[in-house]
């Protein structure tokens, strides 16, 4: 199986998939093959410590399962599945799918990694409808095992359990969700950052203590200001501003001033130095 463009390959690799990775530039794609090279010695550190032989085999093998080009529209011809993990951008997606869907052979399933975008406003770019759902990993991919997989009202029930049986045997635990915003985990994860920053700004309480209350109070391994910032502030009011424009009467996806000021200040989070707190 051959597939084009997904963020984190390596999980792909490893499982004797043939993976092609398609970027804008060499330079990039330079950067991203150094990336992967650095996460399978890490991971291959822990998982064949015994075995330093093993795991440079290992290694060698995920490498030769990988490929990189910067022509998306030469590869596609010889997929069997194509996984965008490009800008969060709808028009830029849509161009992209209306784009290889031209070459893709018919029996191509084409899927988005989006993490906030609505599945079927992305496969009506595309003529194959059918053969289009939703593949959404999550960061840190090597480390986390959960995909969700999005079936839209046209994804067919070959297409979808296509999608599960390759989430599984990338070694991750798939679970399914209809096209809804946010689809199962960040549907729950960004309303609750959102009131988070809401009780923040009524000055119900400090953001340091309402981190701590969630990492205290409810197990969390990061406060939902620590986890913003993280996250990056502009990514976070991108998602609740599409979802707003979507459900306007919606109070979970009320815009809030206080994200938008700092947006506008450019300060993103932990990726500009600042955001709720500052980063040295």
């Amino acid at each position: 199986m051959a597939i084009v463009k997904i963020k984190h390959l390596t999980v792909a690799a490893a499982s004797g998939h043939t993976v092609v990775l398609v970027d804008q530039s060499d330079e990039i794609l330079k950067k991203s093959t150094k990336g992967i090279e650095e996460s399978l010695k890490r991971v291959t550190k822990k998982k064949f410590a015994d075995k330093p032989e093993a795991g440079a085999e290992f290694i060698e093998k995920t490498l030769k399962n990988l490929t990189t080009s910067t022509d998306a529209v030469a590869v596609v011809h010889s997929t069997d599945l194509v996984i965008e993990a490009i800008v969060e951008n709808q028009e830029i997606k849509n161009e992209l799918f209306k784009r290889l869907d031209k070459f893709a052979p018919e029996h191509t399933i084409f899927a988005s990694n989006t993490s906030s975008l609505q599945i079927t406003q992305l496969a009506n770019s595309t003529t194959r409808q059918d053969r289009f759902g939703g593949l959404h990993f999550f960061n840190p991919v090597p480390m986390m095992k959960l995909v969700e997989v999005i079936k839209t009202p046209m994804t067919s029930q070959k297409t979808f359990e296509s999608l599960v049986d390759f989430s599984k045997a990338v070694g991750k635990s798939p679970v399914s969700c209809k096209d809804t915003p946010g689809f199962i985990v960040n549907r729950l994860l960004v309303p609750y950052m959102m009131e988070a920053v809401r009780l923040f700004e009524r000055g119900d309480a400090s953001k340091e203590d309402i981190d701590v209350a969630m990492k205290l109070g409810a197990g969390y391994p990061m406060g939902p200001f620590e986890l913003l910032d993280y996250v990056g502030l502009d990514t976070s009011k991108y998602i609740i501003d599409g979802w707003h424009s979507l459900e306007p009467n919606n109070p979970l996806f009320a815009p809030s001033p206080l994200l938008n000021k700092l947006v506008e200040e450019k300060k993103l989070g932990k990726k500009t130095g600042e955001g709720f707190y500052k980063y040295k």
